[in-house]
């Protein structure tokens, strides 16, 4: 690149990547983009690779390197000649072009999202072990879900105990890789009576029901109100017939268009886990659940959840429990 009329130039290191992760660029090409630039400072590194992580781009631009994916995502920033180039794609990455090593687990699944859940939920520091225990899932699968999140900055490890947990992009990692409405099969229904009195015969009914819990727009307004409107979302069991059963007890109307409120199958006990209750009794998915549904939601959910995220990052000593022992009731490891 060479400006007109002038002698000043820049030329571009180009680096073709299969997939990329936020540690190797740390590791691997944050060192190198900093030696090239001392020995030839109008070199500009750009990485080409399939598909960029939101958490990828970040680290990527933060050590100054551009890059270029196909799904349309680019940034290149030049000083002299002074190029500015900078795009966002709205598309998420192809499951087949995950960043994530073939040999590691995805986040996608249910039971990685008990281990999201509770890194979520409980500060660190904590091991493997006491994850597993908690998640009932093996050690050896929460050691490999943990490499995969170490791979993506996620969290940091200090030999055998994970120390820091990056909460706001866990959660935004795995609801890239979520559909709240795919993943958790879904009746709809109207309510004759409009949503206030359906929420009042909700927070009768869980007298009862254990398992039900109020999730979506109607849960994240009640921390972070942006709008009105919306469905109310309920998660119930899994059972074929539970959203009818409910649905008959709280005088709801299936309907296959126009529905006002929607019976979502729980696609794991989790989304029960540390639920908790408003000011009236109504009880909620736990914030972290909530964040996952909304950024995983249609419309204007995914920014109801972001608003959530910053009220959770201004409150964080009100909701997230101080260390793994509440839990466990031993000593903090």
């Amino acid at each position: 690149l060479q400006a007109t009329g002038d002698s000043t130039f820049a030329q571009l290191l180009v680096d073709t990547k299969t997939s990329l992760t936020p540690l190797a660029v740390r590791e691997q090409l944050a060192p190198k983009a900093a030696l090239m630039r001392r020995l030839q400072h109008y070199t500009q590194p750009l990485v080409i690779t399939a598909a960029l992580t939101e958490k990828t781009k970040q680290e990527l631009r933060q050590h100054n390197i551009g890059y270029i994916d196909l799904l349309g995502n680019v940034w290149l920033r030049i000083s002299r000649p002074a190029v500015v180039i900078m795009a966002d794609s709205h598309q998420r990455a192809p499951r087949a072009t995950s960043t994530a090593p073939a040999a590691r687990p995805k986040l996608a699944g249910p039971r990685a999202g008990r281990l999201v859940r509770l890194l979520a939920d409980v500060a660190p520091p904590y091991r493997a072990s006491h994850l597993a225990t908690l998640t009932e899932m093996s050690s050896g699968y929460v050691s490999k879900l943990l490499d995969a999140m170490e791979d993506l900055l996620l969290i940091r490890r200090d030999g055998r105990q994970v120390v820091t947990v990056d909460w706001q992009g866990l959660l935004r990692a795995r609801a890239e890789q979520l559909s709240v409405l795919r993943h958790n099969p879904f009746v709809g229904m109207i309510a004759p009576n409009g949503p206030e009195p359906l929420l009042d015969a909700v927070r009768a009914l869980q007298k009862k029901e254990k398992k039900l819990a109020l999730t979506g727009s109607y849960a994240a307004r009640q921390i972070a109100p942006l709008a009105v409107g919306g469905q109310v979302m309920l998660y119930v069991q899994a059972t074929p017939n539970s959203p009818y059963e409910l649905g008959d007890r709280l005088g709801l109307l299936p309907a296959e268009q126009g529905a006002d409120t929607l019976l979502l199958r729980a696609h794991d006990d989790v989304v029960f886990h540390r639920t908790r209750t408003d000011a009236d009794g109504l009880r909620q998915v736990a914030l972290s659940q909530l964040v996952l549904d909304c950024l995983s939601g249609p419309g204007r959910m995914p920014a109801e959840g972001e608003a959530v995220i910053s009220y959770m990052a201004d409150n964080e000593d009100q909701w997230r429990i101080p260390g793994i022992s509440v839990l466990t009731g031993g000593p903090r490891p």
